[in-house]
């Protein structure tokens, strides 16, 4: 399968127009929407939200990722293969938890060019046709190359701030749940949050955190939105109390 994981938002024709491309040049092979509103022209949040949803699909899988502010300017196109999954999109630091985490990995810059390349829609003009070439079964077109290129050392392994806020209002953090001590509090936007397992531990407008279905530290309110309650936005930073 080819999986959607952009910044392009849930309106407008950018999502729609690369999907036709895949369809065109890979017949057949299923496409799953993951987010078309990761944190917008922020790479590093997204970075880490990536890498807490992409471990639950199956290797083979082919990850289109568009999260792109330098397009058409000096970042290159890349491929990156972890752990048997299969990640196209921008060498911007995307890719940097994917690859840290990663048991394995290989990585190509993308050589391959379409006869017409816009300057602002790599997604749809290089990014898409890759996506689909590799759903082909066809081998990366490009170069490999070394581990430390494009490599955000300076990025940490748990990011401690807020990145991606979803439909129902909690504030998901950059944080893996299951590195953070049972009795940890954590600090935001001049709040405490004490942890809970679920909502329904806490009555109605209480707020706290809790390690969602993916495995990240999220803050929450029980029948209520954290966003609005606490003015929290992607990122603002949180503490470890």
């Amino acid at each position: 399968m080819i999986v959607l994981f952009t910044d392009f938002g849930l309106h407008g024709p950018y999502t729609g127009q690369m999907k036709a491309v895949l369809h065109q040049m890979a017949p057949g092979t299923p496409i799953v929407d993951l987010f078309a509103d990761a944190p917008a022209g922020n790479p590093k949040a997204s970075a880490y939200l990536l890498a807490a949803y992409a471990m639950w699909f199956p290797a083979g899988t082919i990850f289109l990722c568009v999260v792109d502010p330098g397009v058409g300017g000096a970042r290159p196109p890349v491929i990156v293969e972890a752990d048997g999954r299969w990640y196209v999109g921008p060498g911007n630091g995307l890719f940097e938890l994917i690859q840290r985490r990663a048991r394995a990995t290989r990585r190509w810059h993308i050589d391959w060019k379409p006869e017409r390349l816009s300057a602002s829609f790599h997604g749809r003009d290089l990014f898409a046709p890759v996506a689909a070439m590799l759903g082909r079964g066809e081998p990366p077109l490009g170069r490999p190359y070394q581990d430390g290129v494009h490599r955000q050392a300076e990025w940490p392994d748990d990011f401690c701030a807020i990145v991606y806020i979803d439909h129902f209002g909690n504030a998901m953090t950059g944080l893996r749940a299951a590195m953070l001590p049972s009795d940890a509090r954590l600090a935001a936007a001049d709040r405490v949050f004490e942890r809970a397992r679920t909502f329904g531990d806490l009555p109605p407008g209480a707020g706290f955190w809790y390690e969602n279905s993916n495995g990240l530290a999220e803050i929450a309110v029980n029948l209520g939105r954290a966003d609005d309650e606490f003015g929290l936005t992607i990122g603002i930073p949180v503490q470890i109390v």
